[in-house]
């Protein structure tokens, strides 16, 4: 007979994960993110006291950003290790919605444990329920289900005996891999049950390399030999896959230049020949001008979403093909593609014993040269008077960038400006830009260096970002997790008034100088961070920038460098063309204008 033990619903499942083990015999969920409430505080809240280091407790500052503080970790860790996050039910629940849909898009992994109503509805409406008039199931926390790849909402202690594998097996697999929300009733919390001891004994979760179709591999590996110009995109896959170095292996013994999406981007070092930069919209002329005479781009890891295509204009040569090879047959399909549904690391190794010493002619390489010549104009020290551009912001942490240096960002100017500009090394490079969701940025940069201690996180973040979610950075200063924030204040979203400028669009409601305000406001970002316990200063140019870089590495809390730049100036140097729908109908002659291009533009997508 199996014996048992008596367990809350909620100390069963904190006990369960404490010896849940990746295959380098480490915990696979580090710990648990936590804000108690009603919702969670009597049940999970004396679980996790009552467990203590064998699934350690970090109390955030906001339910959103402790989520990204952990999907942070998770990509840093290359989906091997993640963190869980509990909230109460109602705001705390929904604050994670966000959170969840970018971990949901950039295809990370994080465990989601909302408190949720009473099942057995004895109190209800229980304070911060959402109540549904026609369907009495219905809580706050279905908001999730979208977002979720495994969603389930725990009525019954003994549920968790599915529901808990179910979750794990979702978070460590690499095709179906992303959120999970278990939304764990708050009754059903405190509620025992004699679960078997069986069920609680160490497991290790194995991330599988799926092997390439015979056929599909000879179909792809064909199709690469009869192409005259083919053009790698390496996309996250590449890293996820720890196929870095294969690809780098791969790529110089057959001679294939490589561009790296912004989810790719560090997969190989910048100095590598073979590395022509970025793609798309966001891309350098070197990388651009190789895609748009390649008559195969081979997707390695990437879901080709919409800047690394440029909207599906970059591929610009009428006989070109599409081959994918991807975990996920709904990205390794995409757009006709011709797939091959494997681990990219994998299929790499099997495609290199295919074909054997195939080499490709030499390509141009003064364009490689030239973009670099192009990019050092743009990034180096201004010779004007007034406030630097981002370009040049870039520019001095470049100067600065150690073999260690990893930057870091997620919306506004600087993810594009980065993606085009900054030259990383191997690993040196972390983009959420699946979401591209402003408030990531302070939140990520503590997931990263938690993740990768060794590593010299540096952060760039705008104002504007900076002023919707700031307040990790105090988790940061408690914890005593050091990394150095480049705040560019341009006085508000200077990335989105350029856009509608392009677009024919009049500056309204972007920077404070056109928006409806009484007062133009004068923010001290300076003495903000430093009442969050940050070593904060402001440089008074670029010179004291890096100088200010410099003096940061060593603190054992994060550093803040204040700087105002330039909100008009665009990176300076490549980019394409995006699709962003312009009005048909306008008084304005700019929209006018602006829709003429508009239309030529998407007559060149490509849906094929």
């Amino acid at each position: 007979m199996n014996k048992t033990i008596r367990l809350t619903a909620a100390q069963a499942l904190v006990k369960w994960l404490s010896v849940q083990m990746n295959e380098d015999g480490v915990r696979f969920i580090d710990g648990v993110w936590a804000i108690f409430g009603h919702g969670n505080v009597a049940g999970l809240g004396e679980a996790l006291h009552g467990i203590g280091d064998a699934l350690p407790t970090w109390r955030g500052q906001n339910e959103q950003t402790m989520a990204h503080t952990a999907i942070a970790f998770a990509k840093a860790s290359k989906r091997r290790r993640a963190m869980a996050v509990t909230s109460s039910i109602g705001p705390g629940a929904t604050n994670m919605v966000t959170a969840a849909a970018l971990a949901h898009a950039n295809r990370l992994p994080v465990l989601l444990i909302p408190g949720d109503i009473f099942a057995n509805r004895a109190p209800d409406p229980v304070l911060q329920q959402i109540e549904d008039f026609d369907d009495g199931t219905v809580s706050a926390n279905d908001c999730f289900r979208p977002v979720s790849r495994y969603f389930d909402r725990i009525s019954r202690p003994e549920q968790l005996l599915s529901a808990l594998p179910r979750a794990l097996q979702t978070m460590t697999d690499p095709a179906k891999c992303g959120p999970v929300t278990l939304a764990f009733c708050q009754d059903v919390q405190a509620e025992a049950h004699d679960y078997p001891e069986s069920f609680f004994e160490p497991r290790i979760w194995r991330i599988r390399r799926p092997e390439p179709d015979r056929a599909e591999l000879e179909a792809v590996v064909a199709a690469l030999k009869a192409a005259e110009r083919p053009v790698i995109v390496a996309g996250g896959g590449v890293l996820y896959s720890c196929a870095e170095q294969t690809l780098l292996d791969f790529a110089k013994k057959h001679n294939i230049p490589v561009a790296e999406t912004q989810a790719g981007k560090g997969a190989i070092d910048w100095k590598e020949e073979v590395n022509l930069g970025s793609p798309g919209v966001t891309g350098g002329d070197a990388a651009n001008a190789a895609l748009a005479q390649a008559d195969l781009i081979l997707g390695v890891g990437t879901r080709f979403q919409d800047f690394t295509t440029g909207s599906w204009t970059v591929f610009a040569n009428p006989a070109r093909k599409l081959v994918s090879i991807n975990v996920t047959g709904y990205d390794a399909a995409k757009h006709g593609a011709l797939p091959l549904l494997a681990d990219a690391k994998v299929a790499l190794e099997r495609m290199e014993a295919m074909l054997g010493d195939k080499r490709w002619p030499d390509r141009d390489r003064e364009a490689r040269a030239a973009w670099f010549e192009t990019t050092d104009a743009v990034m180096a020290a201004p010779n004007r008077q007034g406030p630097p551009t981002d370009a040049q912001v870039i520019g001095a942490v470049q100067r600065q960038a150690t073999p260690d240096t990893l930057v870091m960002c997620a919306a506004g100017t600087m993810p594009g400006a980065l993606h085009t500009l900054w030259r990383s090394s191997q690993g040196g490079y972390h983009m959420e830009y699946g979401f591209s969701c402003m408030g990531y940025e302070i939140a990520g940069a503590m997931g990263i260096k938690l993740a990768r201690p060794e590593a010299d996180v540096i952060c760039f973040v705008g104002d504007g970002s900076y002023m919707m979610a700031n307040s990790e950075l105090a988790t940061a200063v408690m914890r005593k997790v050091p990394f150095t924030i480049i705040l560019t204040d341009n006085r508000g979203y200077g990335c989105i008034n350029r856009l509608q400028m392009a677009t024919g669009g009049a500056e309204f409601n972007n920077l404070y100088a056109s928006a409806n305000v009484e007062a133009q406001p004068e923010i001290n970002f300076v003495a903000h961070a430093a009442a969050m316990g940050a070593h904060a200063v402001k440089a008074s140019d670029i010179a004291d920038l890096e100088a200010r870089i410099d003096e940061a590495r060593g603190r054992d809390v994060p550093s803040v460098i204040v700087i105002d730049t330039d909100p008009y100036p665009g990176t300076g140097a490549g980019g394409h063309w995006w699709d962003v729908a312009v009005p048909e109908v306008s008084k304005r002659a700019e929209v006018k204008e602006a829709r003429a291009n508009y239309v030529k533009q998407t007559a060149l997508q490509r849906a094929d």
